[in-house]
């Protein structure tokens, strides 16, 4: 039986993703097989919170009436260390290219990553 790795989804501080013994392949949401190559179990690892901004945009207006409470909010594409892109919350000046490292804030009642700029 594999260790638990604590992550955010589960109200956790950190970050898991999972890479396949058989092909490499490093994926970010959980899944009982590796989506490049079909193997069963890849393995679960807990990534270092470290990553460059691929995308961002400034949401404006609420999606919910849970949301309203944060609006201006920035909402990034983060390409991690660990070689997965990842969808998270980020300070609303970063930029594309902007290096960057994780800690965690409540949103909308729940734990979510939060990516600030590298000091």
């Amino acid at each position: 039986m594999s260790e638990r790795i604590a992550d955010w989804t589960k109200g956790e501080q950190a970050i898991a993703f999972q890479s396949c013994g058989a092909c490499g392949h490093v994926q970010y949401f959980h899944r009982a097989f590796c989506a490049t190559c079909g193997a069963a179990d890849p393995r679960e690892a807990r990534a270092s919170g470290k990553g460059r901004v691929y995308a961002t945009s400034l949401v404006c207006r609420a999606a919910t009436p849970e949301t309203r409470a944060h609006v201006l909010y920035n909402i990034l594409l983060v390409d991690c260390a660990e070689g997965f892109r990842m969808m998270a919350h980020g300070e609303k000046d970063l930029a594309i290219g902007d290096e960057v490292d994780a800690s965690y804030m409540p949103f909308a009642g729940k734990l979510v990553p939060f990516f600030t700029r590298k000091k």
